[in-house]
């Protein structure tokens, strides 16, 4: 089994990541990462092309990384029968989390005075310019990592939309929902016919409550939604989608096995992080692998940290360190660990002059009779 997770961006997208990351490493199967040309992403906002992929990662088992949707250089890449996976969030709340992670990079949000949200959509047209460097960030972002055309709208043609949308359910097996996350990773465990333990997790790359907005207002919720109003229609749609799933599953089936996840990661977290673990600033987690990286300094992203720092050895503090490990960290430590498995396997066998002398007789491998 093969599957392709399209980590869209600002959607829990990093967690579902580190989430199959562990299960590959734990199974030794292939992760296909980006080539270093391309940094962490699939050189990310290019189409997706099987060239951004690094030799020492084909043909890949699991692909997880931020790329652009290409459906035909995706099969390209991925052999038949691949599982499709993806994730939407509510495009308002997803919209307040671009701005404020994306506010030095993105030229529409820099041009905003004070870095004001409300400025911004109140007139967005004054700010954004379709086609400039990270354009994508503050216009219809979910449409444009599924391969779409952000600048499209739904209110003067309603048929791209559903064009989208149907694109998207012949490829998808399941679109997965932010906001309800535990009944997601439910239908994607069952899916793909997983334990439970395989889809425990820590929330990673989450902002601090100073770094984001308590609650958006419902005036604010609203322009952000009209502005990407594609992103909305995506939304709409597949949220409705998601909670038919969940009735054919058995809606009370499938929230009681959301709280079992929910009590077992509680468990997992005690486990790992201590008795009352917390969600730190990257300056007060002392373990290295787990220092989450900083997009600018208006935003705090939090991490996790062992209990007295990375002093403990052994395989239950790595598999603590994985189930914390940020994007970059993890993606270069699975990069460094599949290239080292490639050389192994290309490194010729030595040739002897004469073949090693034979046992005097081989050891019985269980109880011999009388």
């Amino acid at each position: 089994m093969t599957v392709a997770f399209l980590k869209t961006h600002k959607t829990a997208g990093t967690t579902v990541q580190n989430i199959l990351f562990r299960f590959a490493e734990r199974h030794n199967l292939t992760v296909a990462l980006p080539h270093p040309s391309c940094e962490h992403q699939f050189c990310y906002p290019r189409n997706f092309s099987a060239h951004f992929v690094h030799p020492a990662t084909r043909p890949p088992q699991v692909l997880a990384s931020h790329l652009r949707f290409d459906r035909s250089e995706l099969e390209r890449l991925m052999p038949p029968g691949t599982i499709y996976v993806t994730i939407l969030r509510e495009p308002a709340a997803m919209f307040e989390s671009l701005f404020s992670y994306y506010n030095q990079y993105c030229p529409a949000f820099r041009r905003v005075p004070n870095a004001s949200l409300e400025a911004f959509l109140h007139a967005p047209e004054a700010y954004y310019r379709a086609g400039e460097h990270f354009a994508m960030f503050a216009h219809n972002t979910l449409a444009y990592d599924l391969g779409g055309d952000n600048e499209r709208s739904p209110r003067d043609d309603a048929a791209y939309l559903a064009g989208l949308i149907r694109q998207v359910e012949e490829v998808f097996s399941l679109v997965m929902i932010a906001e309800y996350f535990d009944e997601s990773l439910v239908l994607l465990r069952r899916l793909l016919a997983w334990d439970l333990d395989d889809v425990l997790y820590a929330k990673l790359n989450a902002r601090a409550a100073s770094s984001r907005l308590a609650a958006i207002p419902a005036a604010l919720a609203r322009a952000a939604r009209t502005w990407n109003a594609l992103d909305a229609g995506l939304y709409d749609h597949f949220n409705a989608t998601f909670w038919r799933r969940v009735a054919r599953a058995g809606r009370a089936c499938v929230e009681r096995e959301a709280q079992e996840l929910r009590d077992a990661r509680q468990r997992l977290l005690r486990r790992c992080f201590g008795d009352k673990p917390v969600l730190r600033p990257a300056a007060q987690i002392r373990t290295k692998q787990l220092q989450p990286w900083q997009p600018s300094r208006k935003v705090d992203i939090m991490g996790y940290d062992l209990p007295g720092g990375a002093g403990g050895a052994g395989p239950a503090t790595e598999a603590c360190i994985k189930l914390a490990m940020p994007e970059v960290q993890y993606s270069n430590y699975l990069l460094r660990k599949q290239k080292r498995r490639v050389s192994a396997r290309a490194r010729p066998e030595p040739v002897l002059d004469n073949p090693p002398p034979r046992p005097i007789r081989s050891l019985p491998r269980g109880p011999q009779g009388p």
